[in-house]
């Protein structure tokens, strides 16, 4: 007896499923809210070798829905505990810590060492990166994704005839078109289903066992607990990078709209320069902050008191969660195109933790 027993007697599973699954190798790009559900059954289905890469840090705000974290883990790099939490708990898994992001510089050398690659991000220059270093390396990759109440799943990039993530979604959208569970809300049960239903879709990938949702999306609703299927259709024309020099070119982060962040350590050591720190959260939203050249503009008010930022030689900007901050520094380059202006990573929140 051992602990995969219950697989190995399950029909059409059997031992050679079980082998394909320790002789096989997963990377989780994102060990957070989706991450850290499919971790839980990966592991426990006892995939030989997985990769965890993640640059961010564990917030306060992030513990009603990533499993694997708990207050001891404030402040400490997520790819970091979420394998340490594994280590105490399998000893047959090789794991491997990548306490960073997933960039153009990395994509390549990284995706190539491992059989499947699942996204468990919840932003769009990633999902288009790990989209397209995936098409280049022709690895599949799953992918999930949550909205307020609603989830969804598909693998990408299975075999000839697969549909990839731009086949879906061909033009690259702004940040903020679909906003994220930082400022939507989201139960945190919700990633957990949907991280769930990743996992199984990557088992039945990597041990040939059943029906993957190869060129089908399946949606599921948190409120009605329905679930329901779209066809999808590869094209036969793609805006994917053809090369991986291309790739590297990319700037996914432009390409998306997106505007350049900083941490809060690297936001502090700017004090006493010719930095407006710019509040764009409302006058009554707590805690406060105090520090050299803080500006209090809320994000309601911003566009009719662009002028008090004219003088700045870099503007700061941030808000609760880091999201209205983005919405802000948009708007602020778009007046002021050639001023160095940074959304602050996490906002407050992260300050806090």
């Amino acid at each position: 007896m051992n602990r995969f027993d219950r697989q190995y007697i399950l029909n059409g599973f059997g031992i050679d499923g079980q082998k394909k699954l320790r002789n096989a190798s997963v990377l989780m790009v994102g060990a957070g809210g989706l991450g850290c559900p499919a971790l839980l059954y990966l592991a426990a289905a006892g995939v030989g070798r997985i990769g965890v890469i993640d640059g961010d840090i564990v917030n306060v705000t992030n513990l009603n829905r990533q499993v694997l974290f708990g207050e001891k883990d404030l402040g400490k790099n997520k790819a970091e505990q979420a394998v340490r939490h594994f280590q105490e708990k399998y000893s047959d898994i090789n794991w491997e810590i990548f306490p960073e992001f997933l960039t153009v510089q990395n994509a390549q050398e990284l995706i190539a060492d491992y059989d499947l690659v699942i996204d468990g991000t919840d932003n769009f220059p990633t999902r288009y990166l790990v989209n397209d270093a995936c098409l280049l390396h022709g690895k599949p990759f799953v992918f999930g994704a949550i909205y307020q109440h609603e989830g969804q799943v598909s693998v990408f990039n299975l075999g000839e005839e697969g549909c990839n993530y731009r086949d879906v979604h061909p033009e690259m959208p702004g940040p903020n078109e679909i906003p994220n569970c930082a400022e939507t809300g989201v139960l945190g049960v919700l990633p957990g289903i949907i991280g769930n239903l990743m996992a199984l879709e990557a088992i039945k990938v990597l041990s040939g066992y059943g029906e993957p949702l190869k060129n089908r999306m399946l949606y599921f609703n948190s409120l009605t607990s329905q679930t329901y299927e779209v066809e999808l259709m590869p094209k036969k024309s793609s805006s994917a990078p053809e090369s991986w020099s291309v790739l590297e070119n990319t700037d996914y982060q432009q390409a998306c709209g997106a505007v350049k962040e900083m941490t809060w350590k690297d936001a502090m050591g700017k004090m006493n320069q010719n930095v407006a720190f710019v509040d764009v959260r409302e006058l009554d939203e707590l805690p406060p902050l105090v520090c050299t050249g803080l500006m209090k503009i809320p994000m309601s008010v911003l566009d009719s008191q662009l002028d008090k930022l004219e003088d700045a030689e870099q503007i700061l900007i941030f808000c609760q969660s880091g999201m209205r901050s983005q919405k802000a520094a948009q708007v602020l380059s778009e007046t002021y195109p050639d001023k160095a202006i940074f959304s602050i990573k996490g906002g407050i929140n992260d300050l806090k933790s």
